[in-house]
Parts: C-alpha cells; sequence; structure tokens
C-alpha cells in the first residue's frame, strides 16, 4: 500500500514524495527530517498509533496538514483524528483521484471532508456519547472480565460497576454483554487489535 501511494503520488507533476514512514516513530522523525507539506497518516501502525502520531507530529509542528488515510470508519476513529489536528479524513477504498484531490485541497487550505466522512460525523452528534470511566469498562468487557472484576480493576463496589455496564449497554444501543465489543469496535471505540 505504501508503496503503491508513493507512485501514485509521484506521478502527479506538482507532487513529490518526500519521505515514507511505516510506524508511527518514524513518521514523527520523517516529519522532523523533511518538514513536508502534507503528511498521509494511517492509524493502524506497529508502536505508536497513528493517532498518537498525528498528536506528536502537530504538538511539534502545528501548522503542518495531515489527512488520514485508514481503513477505521468509527465515528471516534474520525473524531479523535480530527480533534487532534488532522486537516481531513479519507478512507483507504477512496478512488486514487480522490485521494489526489483532497491532497491538492488541504495544500489549498481547504480541509474538506469526504461525504461519508461527513455523515458519520453528523451521525456521532445524534449518538450518545461515552464517558472515560464507560470507555474503560469497554475495555474491560472486551477482556473478558464480569462485573466483580470490573469492580476491582476500577477500585468501585460491584454495584457501581453494574451501573457503568448497564449505561454503557444503554448508550451503545444493546442488550447484552457480548453485543458491547461489536458495537464499540462498529463505533471506533475499540479496534480488533484491542479484542
Amino acid at each position: 500500500m505504501l508503496e503503491g501511494l508513493a507512485l501514485l503520488i509521484g506521478h502527479e507533476p506538482d507532487m513529490k514524495v518526500v519521505a515514507t514512514a511505516d510506524t508511527g516513530e518514524l513518521a514523527v522523525l520523517r516529519c522532523r527530517e523533511h518538514r513536508p507539506d502534507i503528511v498521509l497518516m494511517d492509524l493502524q501502525l506497529p508502536g505508536m498509533s497513528g493517532l498518537e502520531a498525528i498528536r506528536a507530529i502537530r504538538s511539534e509542528f502545528p501548522t503542518m496538514k495531515i489527512i488520514v488515510l485508514t481503513m477505521h470508519q468509527g465515528t471516534e476513529d474520525i473524531h479523535q483524528t480530527l480533534a487532534a489536528g488532522a486537516a481531513s479524513y479519507l478512507l483507504k477504498d477512496a478512488l486514487s483521484d480522490e485521494l489526489i484531490q483532497l491532497v491538492r485541497d488541504v495544500y489549498a487550505g481547504r480541509h474538506t471532508l469526504p461525504e461519508e466522512v461527513t455523515a458519520r460525523l453528523e451521525a456521532r452528534q445524534r449518538m450518545a456519547l461515552l464517558t472515560q470511566r464507560e470507555v474503560d469498562v469497554v475495555r474491560l468487557i472486551a477482556r473478558g472480565m464480569r462485573n466483580k472484576e470490573i469492580a476491582m480493576a476500577l477500585g468501585v463496589a460491584e454495584d457501581t460497576a453494574k451501573a457503568h455496564v448497564r449505561h454503557v449497554m444503554a448508550k451503545l444501543g444493546v442488550h447484552d454483554r457480548s453485543a458491547v465489543i461489536g458495537a464499540a469496535v462498529h463505533r471506533g471505540i475499540l479496534h480488533l487489535q484491542d479484542v
């Protein structure tokens, strides 16, 4: 994928690939070395995640423009990367012409989002959002913990853990614990490698 993108971009007369990286840490280093106008970033990287790399790059280079190019379609993924400073978000199944046009738009200062991404963000606004504690509960459920174990892990009473689990299920619109994981993955709260 990385080589294909480099070839695609390299064929454009007004674009040049100055560096590539296959880890988040290396992406941050390449940004320091080359100061690119545009960074294409995947979210799923070994070691430092793409989201962590975006935060690191933006903290060091606040005006650097980053486009997320990923398979992650969850509303939370989109929201978090844009909140971290990404200029746009494109799904990997997008057409190559769409990617090239988006690179040109972002370079020109137009922070446009594809319609599908905009629709997902609008849908997120209508969803009940989980608190950080509830996200922690989702992660513990994904690890197979029951209420008593969740209570011990969080340092709370078992009844409090049960209440958190009920709130999580209500906000995700599911009726049993097993459906929590699927709903959380779908929304981008969890990723398959977390499960």
